[in-house]
């Protein structure tokens, strides 16, 4: 398959439209949280499908299930639930910048207390050695408290902005119920 010409096809085959979704949840259907086992091939297919790659996701139904007007809002429900998701990964993200800064304000005062620190130290004992070692220990403690906001800034906040793009193609992928009779894997 020419992945130019038509889209890729993540295919998904269970027994009820009851195995899609977690149930223990008793939310309405269009609110359901998906299977956690569900949402884990879902999310693992498209990670590994280069950006920008169409893909579908088609369900394959028992005939007798396919034929259920729930099957009908299968798609509605994967996409309010991966809407969901994004959102609640835009939230997260939010929290981490806002963490950051609280640490980054909290990494500044240290920093700049910890320089101050040090030159005050510098001056007034007499010990050379002693004195040097003093100094850059407190500009070490003042680096080192800035060593969170540094790593939400530069690293920690990419894979939750990932996230967000993956659960955003998932909401948005076309999905397609397919009846289709099980095989019986004990038959030969």
């Amino acid at each position: 398959m020419n992945p130019a010409s038509s889209p890729t096809e993540i295919a998904i085959r269970v027994g009820t439209i009851g195995h899609l979704f977690n149930s223990i949840d008793p939310s309405p259907f269009r609110e359901k949280d998906l299977d956690s086992g569900v949402e884990e091939f879902l999310v693992g297919w498209v990670r590994e499908l280069p950006q920008g790659t169409p893909f579908t996701i088609v369900v394959h139904l028992p005939p007798e299930e396919a034929a259920k007007p729930e099957a009908t809002r299968i798609g509605e429900a994967f996409t309010h639930y991966f809407e969901y998701r994004a959102e609640v990964s835009v939230h997260e993200l939010r929290e981490l910048f806002r963490i950051g800064r609280r640490s980054l304000a909290i990494g500044v005062v240290v920093l700049i207390a910890c320089l101050v620190g040090s030159q005050m130290v510098a001056a007034i004992i007499p010990n050379q050695v002693v004195a040097r070692v003093l100094e850059e220990s407190l500009i070490i403690v003042g680096w080192v408290a800035n060593w969170r906001p540094i790593e939400i800034y530069l690293y920690d906040w990419l894979p939750i902005r990932r996230r967000i793009g993956l659960f955003r193609r998932l909401a948005a992928a076309p999905l397609q119920v397919i009846p289709t009779a099980l095989k019986n894997d004990r038959c030969p």
